[in-house]
């Protein structure tokens, strides 16, 4: 059994998987690593895939990333650390090597590697560029991470299996499963070390590429934002700011939109809707509301 297990999530994206695998076939012999396909489509589409690359490719007919998540931690039982990675990115050359090496480095529960948005060839919609949807925090090489994406990281099963940290299911389809687990990954004494040389490319899928999309992402990702500090034993002073902060995101966001829908400012009217949208998703957040953003695949 492979010490190391690269665990792919899979829904209906044969193209983009396809397109991984093959990057990933000259990466995991150095490692010692092998590849896991959890497929969370019950036709199986990912299977031609899989299987033409000799990969391992299983079925998990429960919808959402938790259960896909979790389904992965299981088929990875005699690993000693689990990668995920996404079926639509695409990794350097050196990624696989230097996530494994830092972790071997440094014995820390968790590395979280750089993940950088590729756009379409010919994409030139402004509003969305200049409003920082798909921009992503950066970390310094080596710093400590509060929580992490599951996009590009490494968990070391070791520190998971004694801690019994699992992806929860509240999240399976409003997503966030990886930021709540992360931060129990944390809060149970681990570390999550920065890698941004170990660089995976996200190409951004042409559907996702319009002010709906991208704006109900916000609204989701402050929602969520909030349910994740509530989990984690938050009462009602995390309410409370939640109600406050997402309130006054609402207003000043709102306000800075309409100006720059005035002004004809892209900046600003991108930069102040996805304030606002973020802003009430917070609320909703702090109010109980779930926006089951994958039920709608």
């Amino acid at each position: 059994m492979s010490d190391v297990v690269v665990a792919i999530p899979s829904f209906r994206r044969p193209d983009q998987l396809a397109g991984l695998l093959d990057a990933l076939a000259d990466q995991v012999a150095p490692v010692g690593a092998r590849i896991v396909v959890i497929d969370n489509d019950p036709e199986g589409s990912a299977a031609a895939v899989a299987v033409a690359r000799s990969v391992t490719h299983v079925i998990e007919p429960a919808r959402g990333l938790a259960a896909v998540r979790n389904r992965a931690l299981d088929e990875a039982a005699d690993a000693s650390a689990i990668i995920f990675i996404d079926d639509d990115e695409l990794p350097a050359e050196d990624w696989l090597t230097t996530l494994v090496g830092r972790w071997r480095d440094s014995g820390a529960a968790a590395v979280s590697g750089r993940v950088e948005t590729v756009f379409p060839e010919g994409f030139r919609d402004a509003w969305i560029t200049d409003g920082g949807f798909f921009r992503r925090v950066r970390f310094d090489d080596g710093a400590h991470q509060a929580a992490a994406a599951t996009n590009n990281l490494l968990l070391d099963l070791d520190f998971v299996r004694r801690h019994g940290l699992r992806f929860d299911e509240e999240f399976g389809l409003s997503g966030g499963e990886d930021i709540f687990f992360t931060k129990q990954l944390v809060r149970a004494g681990g570390t999550i070390v920065s890698c941004p040389d170990a660089l995976v490319h996200d190409v951004v899928d042409p559907t996702r590429l319009n002010r709906r999309w991208v704006l109900r992402r916000a609204y989701r990702v402050g929602m969520t934002a909030v349910q994740t500090d509530l989990g984690l034993g938050g009462g009602l002073s995390v309410r409370a700011r939640a109600l406050v902060g997402g309130a006054a995101r609402v207003v000043i966001g709102g306000a800075r939109w309409v100006v720059g829908e005035v002004t004809r400012s892209t900046s600003h009217s991108a930069r102040g809707a996805r304030a606002a949208w973020r802003g009430a998703g917070m609320v909703m957040g702090a109010l109980g509301r779930r926006y089951q953003e994958y039920a709608l695949r």
